[in-house]
Protein backbone atom coordinates (compact mmCIF):
# COMPACT_ATOMS: atom_id res chain seq x y z
CA UNK A 1 0.00 0.00 0.00
CA UNK A 2 1.26 3.28 -1.03
CA UNK A 3 1.13 6.39 1.24
CA UNK A 4 1.25 9.92 0.94
CA UNK A 5 2.30 12.82 3.16
CA UNK A 6 -0.68 15.85 2.64
CA UNK A 7 0.99 17.57 5.96
CA UNK A 8 3.25 20.72 3.55
CA UNK A 9 1.19 21.30 1.21
CA UNK A 10 -1.84 21.43 3.78
CA UNK A 11 0.56 23.48 5.52
CA UNK A 12 1.34 25.40 2.49
CA UNK A 13 -2.67 25.90 1.36
CA UNK A 14 -3.22 27.02 5.44
CA UNK A 15 -0.82 29.76 5.04
CA UNK A 16 -1.95 30.34 1.86
CA UNK A 17 -5.47 31.27 3.53
CA UNK A 18 -3.85 32.99 6.51
CA UNK A 19 -2.26 35.23 3.87
CA UNK A 20 -5.17 35.73 2.46
CA UNK A 21 -7.21 36.62 5.35
CA UNK A 22 -4.71 39.06 6.45
CA UNK A 23 -4.33 40.64 3.01
CA UNK A 24 -8.71 41.17 3.33
CA UNK A 25 -8.18 42.29 6.72
CA UNK A 26 -5.97 45.37 5.91
CA UNK A 27 -7.75 45.63 3.06
CA UNK A 28 -11.22 45.80 4.82
CA UNK A 29 -9.41 48.29 7.53
CA UNK A 30 -8.12 50.57 5.05
CA UNK A 31 -11.20 50.61 2.92
CA UNK A 32 -13.32 50.86 6.69
CA UNK A 33 -10.34 54.36 7.42
CA UNK A 34 -10.96 55.92 4.18
CA UNK A 35 -14.98 55.59 4.59
CA UNK A 36 -14.44 56.92 7.65
CA UNK A 37 -12.05 59.98 6.53
CA UNK A 38 -14.97 60.53 3.70
CA UNK A 39 -17.74 60.46 5.85
CA UNK A 40 -15.86 62.94 8.53
CA UNK A 41 -14.74 64.90 5.61
CA UNK A 42 -18.60 65.27 4.54
CA UNK A 43 -19.44 66.13 7.77
CA UNK A 44 -17.29 68.56 8.88
CA UNK A 45 -17.37 70.18 4.93
CA UNK A 46 -21.41 70.35 5.71
CA UNK A 47 -20.58 71.67 9.21
CA UNK A 48 -18.41 74.73 8.08
CA UNK A 49 -21.00 75.18 5.50
CA UNK A 50 -23.57 75.54 7.60
CA UNK A 51 -21.67 77.24 10.28
CA UNK A 52 -20.91 80.50 7.34
CA UNK A 53 -24.81 80.18 6.60
CA UNK A 54 -25.62 80.98 10.40
CA UNK A 55 -22.68 83.29 10.92
CA UNK A 56 -24.33 85.18 7.72
CA UNK A 57 -27.37 84.95 9.17
CA UNK A 58 -26.01 86.50 12.41
CA UNK A 59 -24.56 89.36 10.52
CA UNK A 60 -27.58 89.59 8.40
CA UNK A 61 -29.66 89.84 11.51
CA UNK A 62 -27.68 92.57 13.04
CA UNK A 63 -27.75 94.87 10.40
CA UNK A 64 -31.71 93.62 10.32
CA UNK A 65 -31.90 94.69 13.77
CA UNK A 66 -30.27 98.31 13.57
CA UNK A 67 -32.74 99.07 10.87
CA UNK A 68 -35.43 98.12 13.11
CA UNK A 69 -34.33 100.18 15.60
CA UNK A 70 -33.88 103.05 13.40
CA UNK A 71 -37.15 102.33 12.22
CA UNK A 72 -38.75 102.36 15.82
CA UNK A 73 -36.98 105.82 16.29
CA UNK A 74 -38.18 106.58 13.19
CA UNK A 75 -41.41 106.05 14.46
CA UNK A 76 -41.15 107.96 17.50
CA UNK A 77 -40.12 110.50 16.40
CA UNK A 78 -43.09 110.63 14.23
CA UNK A 79 -45.58 110.31 17.05
CA UNK A 80 -43.77 112.84 18.59
CA UNK A 81 -44.21 115.23 15.23
CA UNK A 82 -47.87 113.95 14.97
CA UNK A 83 -48.52 114.46 18.64
CA UNK A 84 -47.19 118.33 18.61
CA UNK A 85 -49.11 118.71 15.20
CA UNK A 86 -52.46 118.03 17.15
CA UNK A 87 -51.86 120.12 19.81
CA UNK A 88 -51.30 123.15 17.57
CA UNK A 89 -54.51 122.50 15.87
CA UNK A 90 -56.30 121.93 19.44
CA UNK A 91 -54.56 125.05 20.27
CA UNK A 92 -55.30 126.99 16.70
CA UNK A 93 -59.18 125.44 16.87
CA UNK A 94 -59.96 126.40 20.37
CA UNK A 95 -58.00 129.45 20.91
CA UNK A 96 -60.85 131.56 20.25
CA UNK A 97 -62.85 129.42 22.97
CA UNK A 98 -61.89 131.40 26.05
CA UNK A 99 -62.79 134.90 24.09
CA UNK A 100 -66.38 133.56 23.16
CA UNK A 101 -66.87 132.45 26.50
CA UNK A 102 -65.75 135.32 28.68
CA UNK A 103 -67.93 136.96 25.92
CA UNK A 104 -70.91 135.04 26.63
CA UNK A 105 -70.64 135.75 30.08
CA UNK A 106 -71.12 139.30 30.34
CA UNK A 107 -73.90 139.00 28.26
CA UNK A 108 -75.82 136.26 29.66
CA UNK A 109 -75.46 137.05 33.18
CA UNK A 110 -78.45 138.34 34.57
CA UNK A 111 -78.60 141.24 37.27
CA UNK A 112 -78.43 139.65 40.81
CA UNK A 113 -76.19 136.68 39.73
CA UNK A 114 -72.06 136.77 40.91
CA UNK A 115 -69.80 134.41 39.42
CA UNK A 116 -66.89 132.74 42.34
CA UNK A 117 -65.56 129.89 39.91
CA UNK A 118 -65.47 129.42 36.15
CA UNK A 119 -63.58 126.56 34.62
CA UNK A 120 -62.96 124.50 31.30
CA UNK A 121 -62.58 121.33 30.64
CA UNK A 122 -62.42 120.59 27.13
CA UNK A 123 -65.49 121.83 25.65
CA UNK A 124 -67.38 121.76 29.62
CA UNK A 125 -67.55 124.15 31.78
CA UNK A 126 -68.28 124.18 35.31
CA UNK A 127 -69.30 127.40 36.92
CA UNK A 128 -70.09 128.76 40.40
CA UNK A 129 -71.36 131.39 42.03
CA UNK A 130 -74.24 133.18 43.95
CA UNK A 131 -77.60 134.56 43.47
CA UNK A 132 -80.18 136.71 45.13
CA UNK A 133 -82.94 134.21 44.33
CA UNK A 134 -83.69 130.72 42.59
CA UNK A 135 -85.01 133.22 39.99
CA UNK A 136 -82.07 134.70 39.19
CA UNK A 137 -80.87 130.88 38.62
CA UNK A 138 -83.58 130.17 36.04
CA UNK A 139 -82.32 133.28 34.28
CA UNK A 140 -79.50 132.37 34.03
CA UNK A 141 -80.27 128.57 32.52
CA UNK A 142 -82.23 130.16 30.24
CA UNK A 143 -79.94 132.55 28.81
CA UNK A 144 -77.62 129.92 28.43
CA UNK A 145 -80.01 127.85 26.51
CA UNK A 146 -80.50 130.63 24.04
CA UNK A 147 -76.87 131.52 23.98
CA UNK A 148 -75.51 130.75 20.20
CA UNK A 149 -72.19 129.57 22.34
CA UNK A 150 -73.59 127.48 25.44
CA UNK A 151 -75.94 124.66 25.54
CA UNK A 152 -77.15 121.47 27.63
CA UNK A 153 -77.44 123.36 31.37
CA UNK A 154 -77.24 121.64 34.02
CA UNK A 155 -77.82 122.60 37.64
CA UNK A 156 -75.63 120.98 40.55
CA UNK A 157 -77.02 121.97 43.73
CA UNK A 158 -78.39 124.88 45.31
CA UNK A 159 -76.81 125.71 49.12
CA UNK A 160 -78.54 128.80 51.31
CA UNK A 161 -75.45 130.90 52.34
CA UNK A 162 -75.47 134.55 54.04
CA UNK A 163 -73.48 137.62 52.76
CA UNK A 164 -73.01 140.86 54.79
CA UNK A 165 -75.99 139.78 56.44
CA UNK A 166 -78.01 139.10 53.65
CA UNK A 167 -79.72 135.40 52.41
CA UNK A 168 -78.35 135.02 48.80
CA UNK A 169 -78.18 131.30 47.25
CA UNK A 170 -74.74 129.42 46.41
CA UNK A 171 -74.88 127.61 42.65
CA UNK A 172 -72.73 124.69 40.82
CA UNK A 173 -73.94 125.04 37.14
CA UNK A 174 -72.13 122.96 34.12
CA UNK A 175 -73.06 123.52 30.43
CA UNK A 176 -70.93 122.86 27.16
CA UNK A 177 -69.17 125.69 24.87
CA UNK A 178 -70.45 124.95 21.27
CA UNK A 179 -67.47 124.74 18.51
CA UNK A 180 -67.28 127.68 16.09
CA UNK A 181 -68.29 125.50 12.73
CA UNK A 182 -70.91 123.90 14.84
CA UNK A 183 -72.35 127.38 15.40
CA UNK A 184 -71.84 128.43 12.12
CA UNK A 185 -73.37 125.25 10.48
CA UNK A 186 -76.25 125.17 13.58
CA UNK A 187 -77.11 128.73 11.89
CA UNK A 188 -76.98 128.37 8.14
CA UNK A 189 -79.90 125.57 8.76
CA UNK A 190 -81.57 127.18 11.93
CA UNK A 191 -85.40 127.71 11.78
CA UNK A 192 -86.51 130.81 11.93
CA UNK A 193 -88.50 130.33 14.26
CA UNK A 194 -84.96 130.12 16.50
CA UNK A 195 -84.61 131.55 19.77
CA UNK A 196 -80.77 133.14 18.42
CA UNK A 197 -80.50 136.87 19.72
CA UNK A 198 -79.61 139.47 17.44
CA UNK A 199 -76.15 140.43 17.65
CA UNK A 200 -75.20 142.93 20.98
CA UNK A 201 -78.05 141.42 22.38
CA UNK A 202 -77.48 141.39 26.69
CA UNK A 203 -78.57 137.87 27.95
Amino acid sequence: MIRINLLPHRAEKRRAHQIQFAALSVISLVLGVLLVGFVHVAISTQISFQERRNAYLKQEITVLDKQIDEIKKLKEQTDSLLARKTVVENLQSTRSDVVHLLDQMLRILPEGVYLKTLKQTGSKISMAGYAQSNARISTLMRAVEDSPWLDSPLLGEIRASSAGGARINEFTLTFNLTKAQEVAVGASVKPAGSKAKPAGAKG
